[in-house]
């Protein structure tokens, strides 16, 4: 028995390292995101909390003292009224003006609670006075404003490894070659590849939103017809995207390292766990270019605010066109065998 363990262990080893594209993505592929993360993330100062400022920070006193704190970052807004909905959704953790110590805080923002302690240590000792503000309205929890995040993100897992895996198995064991010998075309089998993994994705998530909803109870203000489009089409691009990267390849090692390499990423800059206020320009304008970005933003919006058509049609024309492209180009590049 030992001896046949050890056959198939060798040879499975000798095939891993003859093939020799699967090898360069399983180095490659951890040094890349290193990389990528590293130079996005690291700084000699890395900003842990985000304060809205209106207004700049005087030279010296109690509030010059709070802005020379480390690890927080200072976004400058132009005024109050337009920047009280970030510190509801969590984008900025505290909303402070210098000139009148006046700030406003999410009292159901962790963040929020940690800078406000940092800024009324800033003033402990000083005569000038801080003045306290709840935000108006209905505050929203940390957990609805990650929700929406979490549903579109368990959809890119599925529509990535579910669509891409599988057809990179076929053409490996020579299913697609089989398949080749008949009159379908290769856009017939793409569609009827999105359409099999997209009742699959919808009715699980609906599943899973279902379930959710019952133990947390979260926030719904918008059309639920609305959602299920967004979701619908969300699901669409990224099992396009899933086709694009399974079109060529035959080697389900490096199909694993390109879906990491397009899911990763997104996972991190799509707004899933945190905003990007305060990030890099660069970064917020890559995370647009990503389609998780679009279903979670869209998706936020009308959980949150209540958003219709017309508000989230941006998101649903680039995830339409997208799709649209990604398809006919995962056609034009499909190889059977």
């Amino acid at each position: 028995m030992w001896k046949r363990i050890y056959a198939l262990f060798v040879a499975r080893n000798l095939e891993f390292f003859r093939d020799r594209s699967s090898l360069a993505w399983s180095i490659l592929l951890p040094i890349l995101i290193i990389f990528v993360f590293a130079y996005a993330f690291s700084d000699e100062n890395p900003e842990k909390f985000k304060v809205g400022l209106v207004g700049a920070l005087p030279v010296d006193g109690a509030a010059a003292a709070f802005g020379a704190t480390r690890f927080v970052n200072f976004i400058d807004f132009d005024e109050v009224a337009t920047s009280l909905a970030k510190v509801e959704r969590h984008q900025v953790d505290l909303l402070f003006e210098p000139a009148t110590g006046r700030y406003w805080v999410n009292r159901t923002s962790p963040n929020g609670y940690i800078v406000e302690k940092l800024l009324i240590a800033a003033y402990a000792g000083s005569t000038e006075r801080l003045e306290r503000h709840l935000v108006e309205g209905d505050e929203i929890r940390y957990i609805d404003w990650v929700i929406p995040g979490v549903i579109a993100m368990n959809i890119m897992w599925g529509a990535l490894f579910g669509i891409g895996y599988v057809i990179v198995r076929y053409r490996k064991f020579g299913v697609l070659k089989r398949l080749r010998a008949t009159p379908v075309t290769a856009l017939e089998f793409l569609s009827a590849q999105i359409l099999s993994r997209l009742w699959v994705l919808l009715v699980v998530n609906f599943v899973i939103y279902i379930g959710m909803d019952w133990f947390v109870d979260f926030r719904m203000h918008g059309s639920y017809l609305n959602l299920f489009l967004v979701f619908t089409l969300g699901t669409i691009n990224l099992i396009c995207c899933g086709l694009v990267v399974a079109a060529r390849i035959s080697s389900e090692e490096v199909a694993n390292g390109v879906l990491n390499l397009f899911s990763w990423p997104m996972m991190f800059l799509s707004g899933i766990w945190f905003s990007l206020e305060g990030a890099h320009p660069w970064m917020q304008n890559f995370a647009l270019l990503l389609p998780l970005t679009h279903v979670t933003e869209s998706a936020r919006e009308i959980m949150i605010d209540g958003a219709g058509i017309v508000e989230i049609g941006d998101h649903l024309l680039i995830l339409g066109v997208s799709s649209v492209v990604l398809l006919v180009l995962g056609a034009r590049i499909f190889k059977w065998e």
